[in-house]
Protein backbone atom coordinates (compact mmCIF):
# COMPACT_ATOMS: atom_id res chain seq x y z
CA UNK A 1 0.00 0.00 0.00
CA UNK A 2 0.94 3.51 -0.92
CA UNK A 3 1.92 6.47 1.98
CA UNK A 4 -0.92 9.10 1.23
CA UNK A 5 1.31 11.46 1.44
CA UNK A 6 3.78 10.58 -0.79
CA UNK A 7 1.07 9.24 -3.79
CA UNK A 8 1.91 12.29 -6.47
CA UNK A 9 5.77 11.44 -6.22
CA UNK A 10 4.49 7.53 -6.77
CA UNK A 11 1.76 7.51 -9.10
CA UNK A 12 4.32 10.16 -11.47
CA UNK A 13 6.99 7.43 -11.60
CA UNK A 14 4.62 4.13 -12.33
CA UNK A 15 3.39 6.32 -15.03
CA UNK A 16 6.55 7.61 -16.21
CA UNK A 17 7.38 4.07 -16.42
CA UNK A 18 4.54 2.61 -18.30
CA UNK A 19 4.49 5.16 -20.61
CA UNK A 20 7.26 7.46 -21.52
CA UNK A 21 9.00 4.80 -23.94
CA UNK A 22 6.07 2.67 -25.77
CA UNK A 23 3.36 5.98 -25.79
CA UNK A 24 5.54 9.30 -25.11
CA UNK A 25 2.93 11.48 -26.49
CA UNK A 26 0.72 9.80 -24.10
CA UNK A 27 3.31 10.45 -21.20
CA UNK A 28 3.53 14.60 -22.55
CA UNK A 29 -0.17 14.58 -22.41
CA UNK A 30 -0.32 13.37 -18.69
CA UNK A 31 2.41 15.17 -17.17
CA UNK A 32 0.05 18.16 -18.44
CA UNK A 33 -3.20 16.51 -17.16
CA UNK A 34 -0.93 16.90 -14.02
CA UNK A 35 0.46 20.45 -14.28
CA UNK A 36 -3.01 21.18 -14.36
CA UNK A 37 -4.16 19.33 -11.29
CA UNK A 38 -1.29 20.95 -9.18
CA UNK A 39 -2.78 24.41 -10.22
CA UNK A 40 -5.84 23.40 -8.69
CA UNK A 41 -4.18 22.45 -4.93
CA UNK A 42 -6.08 26.26 -3.77
CA UNK A 43 -9.66 24.82 -4.60
CA UNK A 44 -8.55 21.08 -3.24
CA UNK A 45 -6.80 21.49 -0.32
CA UNK A 46 -5.85 18.25 1.14
CA UNK A 47 -7.30 16.19 -1.68
CA UNK A 48 -4.59 17.92 -3.96
CA UNK A 49 -2.00 15.10 -3.84
CA UNK A 50 -4.77 12.84 -4.67
CA UNK A 51 -5.61 14.95 -7.60
CA UNK A 52 -2.28 14.98 -9.13
CA UNK A 53 -1.54 11.08 -8.63
CA UNK A 54 -4.54 10.72 -10.46
CA UNK A 55 -3.69 12.81 -12.84
CA UNK A 56 -0.54 11.03 -13.78
CA UNK A 57 -2.71 7.51 -13.37
CA UNK A 58 -5.45 8.43 -15.73
CA UNK A 59 -3.88 7.04 -18.79
CA UNK A 60 -1.85 4.70 -17.74
CA UNK A 61 -4.42 1.93 -19.08
CA UNK A 62 -3.42 2.59 -22.81
CA UNK A 63 0.34 1.13 -21.78
CA UNK A 64 0.77 -2.22 -24.06
CA UNK A 65 2.09 -3.46 -20.59
CA UNK A 66 -1.36 -3.29 -19.40
CA UNK A 67 -4.34 -3.60 -22.29
CA UNK A 68 -6.76 -5.63 -21.75
CA UNK A 69 -9.92 -5.00 -22.13
CA UNK A 70 -9.21 -2.06 -24.71
CA UNK A 71 -10.68 0.43 -22.43
CA UNK A 72 -8.07 2.28 -20.88
CA UNK A 73 -10.38 3.63 -17.90
CA UNK A 74 -11.16 -0.42 -16.84
CA UNK A 75 -7.29 -1.63 -17.87
CA UNK A 76 -6.19 1.58 -15.64
CA UNK A 77 -8.23 0.65 -12.70
CA UNK A 78 -8.07 -2.87 -12.62
CA UNK A 79 -4.14 -2.83 -12.59
CA UNK A 80 -3.79 -0.20 -10.00
CA UNK A 81 -6.41 -2.29 -8.08
CA UNK A 82 -5.05 -5.86 -8.60
CA UNK A 83 -1.32 -5.24 -9.18
CA UNK A 84 0.11 -1.91 -7.77
CA UNK A 85 -2.00 -1.67 -4.59
CA UNK A 86 -3.23 1.50 -5.28
CA UNK A 87 -5.43 3.38 -2.79
CA UNK A 88 -9.02 2.80 -3.45
CA UNK A 89 -10.10 6.43 -4.25
CA UNK A 90 -7.21 6.40 -7.39
CA UNK A 91 -8.84 3.54 -8.89
CA UNK A 92 -12.27 5.05 -8.89
CA UNK A 93 -11.12 8.57 -9.76
CA UNK A 94 -8.86 6.54 -12.95
CA UNK A 95 -12.18 4.33 -13.83
CA UNK A 96 -14.03 7.22 -13.77
CA UNK A 97 -12.20 9.96 -15.50
CA UNK A 98 -13.45 11.85 -18.15
CA UNK A 99 -17.22 10.93 -18.36
CA UNK A 100 -15.67 7.44 -18.75
CA UNK A 101 -19.26 5.66 -18.47
CA UNK A 102 -20.12 6.65 -21.77
CA UNK A 103 -17.13 5.10 -23.04
CA UNK A 104 -18.03 2.01 -21.36
CA UNK A 105 -21.85 1.95 -22.76
CA UNK A 106 -20.70 2.30 -26.33
CA UNK A 107 -18.31 -0.72 -25.73
CA UNK A 108 -20.73 -3.16 -23.90
CA UNK A 109 -18.76 -2.60 -20.35
CA UNK A 110 -20.30 -0.21 -18.23
CA UNK A 111 -21.53 -3.29 -15.89
CA UNK A 112 -17.96 -4.27 -15.39
CA UNK A 113 -16.99 -0.61 -14.68
CA UNK A 114 -19.61 0.43 -12.33
CA UNK A 115 -19.75 -2.72 -10.13
CA UNK A 116 -15.93 -3.11 -10.00
CA UNK A 117 -15.34 0.59 -9.15
CA UNK A 118 -17.73 3.07 -7.58
CA UNK A 119 -17.90 6.67 -8.78
CA UNK A 120 -15.54 9.45 -6.78
CA UNK A 121 -16.54 12.15 -4.55
CA UNK A 122 -18.12 14.86 -7.77
CA UNK A 123 -15.91 17.72 -6.81
CA UNK A 124 -12.64 15.11 -7.22
CA UNK A 125 -14.00 13.91 -10.61
CA UNK A 126 -14.88 16.99 -12.04
CA UNK A 127 -11.63 18.45 -11.27
CA UNK A 128 -9.86 15.13 -12.94
CA UNK A 129 -12.27 15.62 -15.94
CA UNK A 130 -11.50 19.58 -16.03
CA UNK A 131 -7.61 18.54 -16.14
CA UNK A 132 -8.01 15.81 -18.66
CA UNK A 133 -10.13 18.04 -20.76
CA UNK A 134 -8.15 20.96 -20.82
CA UNK A 135 -4.79 19.66 -22.12
CA UNK A 136 -3.88 18.88 -25.51
CA UNK A 137 -2.23 15.62 -26.46
CA UNK A 138 0.95 17.37 -26.70
CA UNK A 139 0.75 18.04 -22.87
CA UNK A 140 0.02 21.92 -23.63
CA UNK A 141 -3.43 23.94 -22.01
CA UNK A 142 -6.15 23.77 -24.52
CA UNK A 143 -9.77 25.20 -23.77
CA UNK A 144 -12.23 22.51 -23.29
CA UNK A 145 -13.65 23.16 -26.92
CA UNK A 146 -10.82 23.04 -28.54
CA UNK A 147 -9.87 19.69 -26.93
CA UNK A 148 -13.07 18.37 -27.63
CA UNK A 149 -12.80 19.39 -31.43
CA UNK A 150 -9.28 18.05 -31.38
CA UNK A 151 -10.45 14.29 -30.04
CA UNK A 152 -13.08 14.51 -32.69
CA UNK A 153 -10.32 15.06 -35.07
CA UNK A 154 -8.11 12.70 -34.05
CA UNK A 155 -10.67 9.69 -34.25
CA UNK A 156 -13.28 10.94 -36.85
CA UNK A 157 -17.15 11.08 -36.56
CA UNK A 158 -18.15 6.83 -36.54
CA UNK A 159 -15.16 6.25 -34.11
CA UNK A 160 -16.81 4.99 -30.72
CA UNK A 161 -14.05 7.51 -28.64
CA UNK A 162 -16.05 10.14 -30.75
CA UNK A 163 -19.49 8.83 -30.28
CA UNK A 164 -18.99 8.52 -26.52
CA UNK A 165 -17.00 11.98 -26.27
CA UNK A 166 -20.42 13.64 -28.02
CA UNK A 167 -22.46 11.92 -25.42
CA UNK A 168 -19.92 12.79 -22.63
CA UNK A 169 -19.49 16.71 -23.78
CA UNK A 170 -22.60 18.49 -21.40
CA UNK A 171 -20.81 15.99 -18.12
CA UNK A 172 -17.51 17.27 -19.39
CA UNK A 173 -18.74 21.09 -20.04
CA UNK A 174 -20.37 20.88 -16.63
CA UNK A 175 -17.00 19.64 -14.70
CA UNK A 176 -15.54 22.55 -16.64
CA UNK A 177 -17.69 25.21 -15.49
CA UNK A 178 -17.71 23.98 -12.08
CA UNK A 179 -13.92 24.01 -11.51
CA UNK A 180 -13.37 27.58 -13.12
CA UNK A 181 -16.32 28.51 -10.98
CA UNK A 182 -14.21 27.60 -7.96
CA UNK A 183 -11.22 29.19 -9.35
CA UNK A 184 -13.08 32.25 -10.09
CA UNK A 185 -14.42 32.37 -6.29
CA UNK A 186 -10.97 32.23 -5.00
CA UNK A 187 -9.69 34.77 -7.03
CA UNK A 188 -12.47 36.69 -5.89
CA UNK A 189 -12.01 36.81 -2.51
Amino acid sequence: MVCLVEQAAWARDLAERLLAKPLPRRWAHTQGVAVQAVSLAPILGDEADTLTAAAYLHDIGYSPELVDTGFHPLDGARYLRDVAGADERLCRLVAHHSCAVNEATERDLYDALTKEFAPERRELTDALTFCDMTTGPDGRHLDVHERLAEIHSRYGPDHLVSRSIKTSTPCILAAVDAVETKLRELSDR
